[in-house]
């Protein structure tokens, strides 16, 4: 009986299938998804409030006077409808990110109508029948409601959708109707219905709990967790906890909690206030500018702590690009953009830090001013104060300033391990993508050669257009090159071919044919060719210093380049500045199809040699097209298709035709080059049908000039040589 193999996964294994699997529930994927959807709102919202709100007098008396407070009253307008009114568009987004989930982006999914179901849902939990609905019913304190009734509704709405699709072709359809008013009709019975269930569920409510909405329940429930016992370190440390891990679930923390916060803590500064008036000694440490200045520094997570953690430590250019475009919004206490874009919120990886950091500052800032070390808190400062200066503010004291920095210190510190790891997690996902993007373009390369990478409709075509503007502006930087030594049949090296390596910082080492077609399909082809060329005449020198001066550079360039005005008055200003005439340099061309030998395409040909330049037919085969190629005798070297040096053993026929060429390109006198040689069999039956000279694993590897060649591959091609 066979033993059973068990492998044993590392705790660390076992975290992370935990929080891959997290990931993928529907609910924290509909959420993010929502998220991100109304992320701008956010931003717009932020950077309106703190334009109004800028802690500098001068500014604020200018926002003031100009034109009768102008100004303001504009960024009002902007701030309310953005922040006003975010609980509906959290609840229209959520609800498209679900539907859009559930239906795998269907063209024809009812994602309209499963918003307008949402909404209706939404007003009704929400009191819009209330004389005192307005935007403080529709605000971020409603967030947490509208993220329950965009899911809710939605997937209400999606299921009887599905069930009542039979009846809705027999009975709403109307055939003599307009196709658009007949999709209405199939989308009524569903909405009503799920407003009708949410409506029902809301009276019941009302009448149990003697409420006058749902969404008044859920505040009211909130303040009771916060009326036992007294106001002191353990009620603040749970406000702490129980904020963050709202802000966690997506849902505003600060706003959802403001009833707390001036019922049990925002009284403290008065109280201290009025202690140093009658020449009292204060007492009261928490504070709304208590947590404002010393937990939320940079916002909810004490954000600033994560904010230098990543731009010092982290290696991800994304996450550090984010970093640098949330900065100031985050000097000013405003992290929209760090929390959604990076995203904090339902990420399992930065659950424990998000949380811990803001009660580890409160901690230390609590007990530094009950111990008498930082004085109490007895100036009024604006939540949006930059740190250091609000610490000052509050406080009167530079100690003040030194709390705020220690606890940075200390967030920075705990964030450290949890950058790292998901820089680490990134960078697994990116090469897991860029594997499964190579795998799809391998296996279609022929069929993509016909079409648009980057037009594709599909994950594939999503990665190829980020990819191409990565590859665009890498462009800028240069090119790498490495060379594949090529070698005569006695063992002296010929020459060497030029190879692009691609190097990226995530994916690694670029497929050439990959890096080839979305230069090609982002206009940035001949920059890239031209690129090559003087990378290589760069390092010339070097390949002479190595391989020996009679060496042949081969250079590769596209057919649908290399006949381009563009690239042969490229090559005429690099021949006038320094000539080519005996650099024994060599144009190999690619993509033969795309030749047609007309008299431009000649002419321009002829133009390549006259400048010194050798020109090489790449992948010759006994097509038609390729011995059009030597009509006009313009080429000095046919390299074989690759084909049939690989079925050189399987294929009788692929022998007869390397053989033929041979004879064919020696009665014209051209030199003929196997690729893919990567045995001594095969050398020997080249040899034998007189093919001598060859390029592949045999001899090297293609090798950058930075690195010495392999012991292994050297001795191959001593061996070779014998």
């Amino acid at each position: 009986m066979a033993e059973k193999t068990v492998v044993k996964m590392s705790f660390r294994d076992k975290v992370k299938n935990f929080m891959e699997k997290v990931e993928q529930i529907t609910i924290i994927r509909t959420i993010r998804g929502g998220l991100l959807t109304v992320t701008p709102v956010l931003i717009i919202g932020a950077f309106a409030l703190l334009i109004k709100t800028l802690p500098i007098k001068a500014y604020q008396e200018f926002l003031a006077n100009f034109a009768n407070g102008l100004i303001p009253s504009c960024l009002d307008f902007i701030f309310n409808a953005t922040f006003g009114i975010l609980s509906l568009y959290m609840t229209a987004s959520v609800s498209r990110s679900y539907v859009h989930i559930k239906t795998k982006s269907n063209a024809s999914s009812p994602d309209i109508a499963a918003m307008i179901a949402s909404l209706l849902s939404f007003a009704i939990l929400a009191g819009v029948y209330l004389p005192t609905f307005g935007t403080d019913s529709v605000g971020p304190k409603s967030v947490f409601l509208a993220i329950l009734t965009g899911i809710g509704a939605t997937a209400l709405f999606l299921r009887l959708y599905d069930v009542l699709a039979f009846r809705r072709q027999r009975r709403f359809y109307s055939s003599g109707a307009d196709r658009d008013f007949n999709q209405m009709l199939s989308v009524l019975a569903p909405i009503a219905l799920t407003a009708t269930v949410f409506a029902a569920f809301n009276t019941v409510i009302v009448f149990v709990f003697r409420v006058d909405s749902f969404r008044t329940l859920i505040s009211i429930a909130f303040d009771k967790l916060f009326s036992i016992g007294q106001t002191g370190f353990f009620k603040g440390f749970f406000f702490v906890f129980l904020s963050s891990i709202l802000w966690f679930f997506g849902i505003h923390g600060s706003d959802t909690l403001e009833s707390v916060m001036q019922t049990y803590f925002a009284p403290g500064l008065a109280a201290n206030q009025a202690a140093v008036a009658a020449g009292e000694i204060p007492s009261a440490i928490l504070t709304k500018e208590f947590f404002d200045c010393f937990v939320l520094m940079g916002g909810c997570g004490s954000a600033i702590c994560l904010l230098i953690a990543i731009l010092i430590f982290s290696k991800n250019r994304a996450r550090r690009g984010l970093g640098y475009a949330a900065a100031f919004p985050m000097l000013f206490n405003i992290n929209e953009l760090m929390v959604f874009g990076l995203p904090i919120i339902f990420n399992p990886v930065m659950l424990i830090p998000f949380v811990a950091v803001p009660l580890v500052c409160y901690s230390v800032a609590y007990f530094a001013i009950a111990m008498n070390i930082v004085p109490a808190i007895t100036g009024a400062v604006e939540w949006t104060t930059p740190i250091l200066l609000g610490g000052f503010s509050a406080t009167g004291s530079v100690a003040g300033s030194v709390l705020q920095v220690v606890n940075v210190v200390v967030g920075v510190l705990i964030y450290l391990p949890f950058v790292r790891l998901l820089d680490k997690r990134d960078k697994e996902r990116y090469r897991k993508e860029y594997d499964l993007f190579v795998d799809y373009f391998r296996r279609n390369e022929q069929a993509l050669a016909g079409y648009q990478l980057i037009e594709q409709k599909n994950v594939y075509g999503e990665f190829a257009r980020a990819l191409c503007a990565e590859l665009k502006h890498g462009l800028s930087k240069g090119v790498i090159l490495a060379y594949q030594p090529q070698y005569h049949y006695d063992g002296h090296c010929i020459g060497v071919e030029a190879l692009l390596r691609w190097q990226h910082p995530d994916y690694g080492t670029l497929y050439p044919p990959i890096v080839v077609k979305l230069a090609q399909e982002g206009g940035f082809l001949p920059e890239l060719e031209e690129a090559v060329v003087l990378q290589a005449i760069k390092d010339r020198p070097r390949i002479i210093e190595r391989y020996g001066e009679g060496v042949k550079v081969s250079i590769n360039v596209t057919g649908t380049t290399v006949i381009t005005p563009r690239y042969l008055q490229f090559f005429q200003k690099l021949n006038a500045k320094d000539p080519f005439e005996g650099k024994n340099i060599c144009l190999e061309i690619t993509e033969q199809a795309a030749l047609s030998f007309d008299e431009e395409t000649i002419n321009a040909l002829r133009a390549f040699s006259q400048f010194g330049l050798q020109l090489a037919i790449d992948d010759f085969s006994m097509g038609q097209t390729s011995l059009n190629y030597l009509k006009e005798n313009l080429f000095n070297v046919i390299k074989l298709d690759g084909s049939l040096v690989k079925g050189l053993f399987t294929h009788q026929n692929c022998k007869e035709i390397i053989s033929s060429i041979t004879r064919l390109a020696d009665s014209i006198h051209l030199t003929v080059l196997a690729e893919y040689v990567e045995t001594e069999d095969q050398r020997a039956a080249l040899h034998e049908i007189g093919c001598d000279c060859y390029q592949g694993y045999l001899y090297s590897p293609a090798i950058s000039l930075g690195k010495e060649e392999n012991g292994n591959v050297s001795e191959q091609a001593k061996i070779a040589a014998n």
